[in-house]
C-alpha cells in the first residue's frame, strides 16, 4: 500500500517540509530574505545618536539620582558614547553643591529612579520643580507595573515617567538632547 500519509496511534502526522533550510544563505530562510527566519520580518537595529562633542570645562547639565547599579552603570556607559557628562547624585544637597560648583547654569535634566528610597522622590520633585522651574526636565523610570507610583510622579511634578525598557531604549536620545550645551547667541 502506497500511503501518502502516516498515523501513529490515530493522529495523522505529515511529512516535514525542511526547503527553507535549503534556499542560498544555508540555515538563514527562504530566497530572497535576509536572514531570519521564514516568514518573519528581519530585524533592524536602531542606530546609534552621534556622539556630542566634548568640552572637559564643561558644565554638567544632567544628574541623576540612581543607585540601581545596573542602570547606574547603563547611563554611565551610554553617556561615555556620546560625550555626555551625567553626575550621580545621592541627596538634595549634593544636587546643590554640584550645582554651586557649577556655576548659574541649572540642569538642563534630572533623572530619578522613582523606586530609590534614600532620594525620597515624591518628596523632592516638588521642590527641585519649584527651585528650577521650567528651565529643567525631570524624568522618572519605575517598574511597568508601578501605575499608583507613576500617578504619584506625575502629580508632584515628574515631567515625564518611564517604564524601565522604555527608559533604557531612549536613554541615547534622552541624554544627547539634554547633555548638548547650550547655544550661545552672538549679540
Amino acid at each position: 500500500m502506497g500511503r501518502d500519509r502516516q498515523t501513529h496511534g490515530g493522529i495523522f502526522t505529515a511529512p516535514m517540509d525542511h526547503n527553507y533550510r535549503n534556499g542560498p544563505q544555508g540555515n538563514n530562510g527562504a530566497k530572497g530574505q535576509r536572514g531570519g527566519r521564514p516568514g518573519f520580518a528581519p530585524s533592524y537595529k536602531p542606530s546609534e545618536p552621534e556622539p556630542l562633542p566634548l568640552r572637559e570645562d564643561a558644565a554638567s547639565r544632567i544628574f541623576a539620582f540612581v543607585d540601581d547599579l545596573f542602570f547606574l552603570a547603563k547611563i554611565q556607559e551610554t553617556a561615555r558614547k556620546l560625550n555626555v557628562k551625567v553626575e550621580f547624585v545621592k541627596t538634595d544637597k549634593d544636587l546643590m553643591d554640584r550645582m554651586k560648583e557649577n556655576g548659574d547654569g541649572k540642569p538642563s535634566l534630572i533623572i530619578f529612579d522613582l523606586n530609590n528610597a534614600n532620594a525620597k522622590p515624591l518628596t523632592l520633585i516638588p521642590k527641585l520643580k519649584s527651585k528650577l522651574k521650567k528651565e529643567t526636565s525631570i524624568i522618572g523610570f519605575l517598574s511597568h507595573v508601578q501605575g499608583d507610583l507613576k500617578q504619584k510622579a506625575h502629580e508632584v511634578g515628574c515631567d515625564m515617567v518611564l517604564p524601565r525598557s522604555a527608559f533604557s531604549q531612549n536613554l541615547p536620545q534622552l541624554l544627547r538632547r539634554h547633555g548638548a550645551p547650550e547655544e550661545v547667541s552672538g549679540d
